[in-house]
């Protein structure tokens, strides 16, 4: 893990001003939190916070693919939050001081900012629109675990992988070489030969065609009605 590069033409608040958390500060306010940010580079595959771990601030993405997971007492791994630039992770522990809710692992090079608890909270009681924001984000992630919940309880898992590409394709393309199956799997709570047989089933019905390294979305709106069964 280390610092971002200090050259001279590279400027911390304006890049941590185009973050969603932050575009509705004022350049002063950015300028006061690009001073306590710190901008870390992480390779693929490393471990960017450990859960349980304490002191520990909030991760914002610049670019990049982050996995957010649990671990099951038998070790089996689910997948809480696949995030790319411009989201956020470890916010409850960064406001509440409390211990890391999961574990977060880079699945492609990464750049993320970390900004300590205590600046974030100092910013929050300062500048009102930005509170706003991050209540915004947190009831926005909050739906996202409650839509989860009512996935896992209620939807087969090709209506949970329609559901994800339709997701994603909004935000990155599904076809990352980050985005394995056995993620897929973590992340649908389901096996890899599972997702395998779901792939299958969209794509007999023409909305997607994938291989061995692709998933390309050729039918969203058959998507969209998969997603709804």
């Amino acid at each position: 893990m280390c610092m971002a590069s200090s050259d001279p033409g590279f400027s911390l608040a304006d890049r941590l001003g185009h973050l969603p958390y932050f575009r509705a500060l004022s350049p002063a306010r950015v300028d006061a939190l690009a001073r306590h940010a710190a901008c870390r580079h992480f390779a693929a595959q490393e471990t960017i916070l450990v859960q349980g771990e304490h002191h520990t601030g909030l991760w914002v993405i610049e670019s990049g693919q982050v996995k957010v997971f649990r671990l099951s007492a038998d070790g089996r791994e689910h997948i809480v939050h696949l995030l790319g630039s411009g989201e956020s992770f470890n916010d409850i522990p960064a406001l509440d001081g409390g211990p890391a809710a999961a574990h977060a692992v880079a699945l492609t090079p990464v750049i993320a900012w970390m900004l300590p608890p205590d600046a974030l909270v100092d910013a929050l009681r300062a500048d009102p629109d930005l509170a706003v924001a991050v209540i915004e984000i947190l009831t926005g992630r909050m739906r996202e675990l409650v839509q989860q919940i009512e996935d896992l309880a209620l939807c087969s898992v090709t209506a949970r992988l329609a559901r994800y590409l339709l997701k994603q394709s909004d935000s990155q393309a599904p076809n990352s070489p980050a985005v394995t199956r056995a993620t897929l799997a973590a992340h649908l709570a389901t096996t890899p030969e599972t997702v395998s047989r779901a792939l299958r089933t969209l794509e007999q019905i023409d909305a997607i065609r994938f291989d061995r390294h692709e998933i390309a979305i050729l039918r969203p709106d058959l998507l969209h009605a998969v997603a709804m069964d």
